[in-house]
């Protein structure tokens, strides 16, 4: 809800809880010029609907009001929720959408939720990652994600400068650095002529919008390769006339968002289900020189 700032507005809002027989059991206050956003986890005699909810907090002289059921992780303690996301995020970096979407009560999903909906944009690197609720997020809660994202951002680009790869070669050839052969629809990452990774070009998906698949040998990961191979990928769909690139993949899938970041392309991240999907614009490749 958005309440005045002025001094005794909460003293009225808690004195019709009061007198409505509602305990007030958490609440976050969000600050902003001349009106301040409140968050309220209200504990409300069992008949209540959200209507009822409202009604009574615009009694006191709040507007925006936007109520909802919720459970008993609302009344977790909120610094202690952001280190464990931000501990969820860096374990699993692929699912950096989930957690924050969790984090702000939101989904990453816009169509899991009803119209009207307002989103927040935070930026890993290059990549874009998308978060939607009902709930309009505020300045302090955008200024949160923001910093969540950078850190992220931080860690994942000390790991790539710190140039950790695998355990010592396993095959012939692996200390030599691989040759990427292109043809039409294929990219192979090879080695003395042992292939090491491959990006195929599958078919369209919608008009424009490429499948690519991916792989690289688990003895040659963390070489930049997967990045290395999502780049040339990117140039040979774009010499088919594709606007777009789209990889699919599981969201424990601790590579991924690494080897976007290493790529240096600019992509759209987003979570549904079991999926996670990568969406890579092709416009960027010659806006950028690549």
């Amino acid at each position: 809800m958005t309440m005045p700032d002025r001094p005794g507005a909460l003293a009225t809002l808690a004195q019709e809880c009061g007198a409505a027989g509602v305990n007030i059991l958490a609440m976050q206050v969000f600050p902003g010029v001349g009106s301040v956003t409140d968050d309220f986890v209200l504990e409300v005699p069992p008949e209540w609907d959200t209507d009822a909810v409202a009604a009574l907090v615009e009694r006191a002289g709040a507007r925006a009001v936007v109520s909802h059921p919720c459970g008993e992780q609302a009344l977790g303690d909120q610094p202690t929720r952001y280190v464990e996301a931000a501990r969820a995020i860096l374990a699993r970096p692929a699912r950096f959408p989930e957690i924050v979407a969790a984090l702000f009560d939101a989904d990453a999903e816009q169509a899991d939720r009803p119209s009207p909906t307002d989103s927040m944009e935070m930026t890993v690197g290059d990549v874009s990652v998308q978060i939607h609720r009902a709930v309009p997020f505020t300045a302090t809660e955008h200024a949160r994600g923001a910093t969540m994202a950078g850190l992220v951002s931080d860690v994942l680009q000390r790991a790539k400068d710190a140039g950790v790869g695998p355990t010592p070669a396993r095959r012939l050839g692996t200390g030599s650095a691989p040759d990427y052969v292109v043809t039409s629809h294929c990219v192979a990452a090879e080695v003395a002529g042992t292939p090491m990774g491959r990006a195929v070009l599958a078919e369209l998906v919608t008009p424009g919008c490429r499948l690519l698949t991916l792989e690289v040998d688990p003895a040659w990961r963390r070489r930049g390769i997967g990045s290395r191979l999502l780049m040339e990928a990117a140039r040979a769909a774009a010499r088919l006339g594709d606007d777009e690139l789209l990889l699919r993949t599981s969201p424990d899938n601790l590579a991924v968002m690494p080897m976007v970041l290493g790529s240096g392309l600019r992509a759209r991240v987003r979570l549904s289900g079991d999926v996670l999907s990568v969406r890579v614009p092709l416009r960027d490749l010659e806006s950028a020189g690549r």
